[in-house]
């Protein structure tokens, strides 16, 4: 039953925009599939879906690399902008917390912006980790963030 279950899930999600776990629960349960909001959160998890930008201000569900979430230094300052609320950084690690459910949208952006001093993320469900490398350049990752972030 998960496995099938799981394998609607990416079927819906790659044929119509999915914004929030309640229009996936909605389009599961016209599939036939009676779930709760905890199996589809679950499911968001095991599956690795991340939000992502489709168009204008419009985040769906995707998998990582469907969709390229950064086209533009303004569009990646807008993702950032609208999720992130929060900075800070000890020796090469910088933590970004966000609103709940943007952190892997943020954590791929940065991914996809290929800023050569950023060895990798781990986007959770709103606290990102950002690891620099080399430790010397925290700062300058860190300060870029601030300035995306307005400031």
């Amino acid at each position: 039953m998960k496995t099938g279950r799981q394998h609607k899930i990416l079927e819906i999600i790659r044929q119509e925009p999915v914004k929030t776990q309640q229009d996936l629960a909605l389009a599961l349960k016209n599939c036939g599939f009676e779930v709760t909001q905890a199996t589809i959160s679950r499911d968001i998890k095991e599956l690795g879906l991340v939000k992502t930008q489709r168009g204008n201000n419009l985040f769906c569900y995707t998998l990582p690399g469907e969709y390229t979430l950064v086209h533009s230094v303004e569009r990646f300052k807008r993702i950032f902008q609208d999720s992130v609320i929060g900075l800070d950084r000890s020796e090469n690690l910088i933590v970004i917390k966000t609103h709940p459910g943007g952190a892997q949208g943020v954590a791929s952006a940065i991914d996809q912006a290929g800023w050569n001093e950023i060895i990798g993320t781990v986007g959770g469900d709103d606290t990102i980790l950002v690891v620099v490398k080399p430790k010397t350049a925290a700062n300058i990752v860190l300060k870029r963030f601030m300035d995306l972030n307005g400031g």
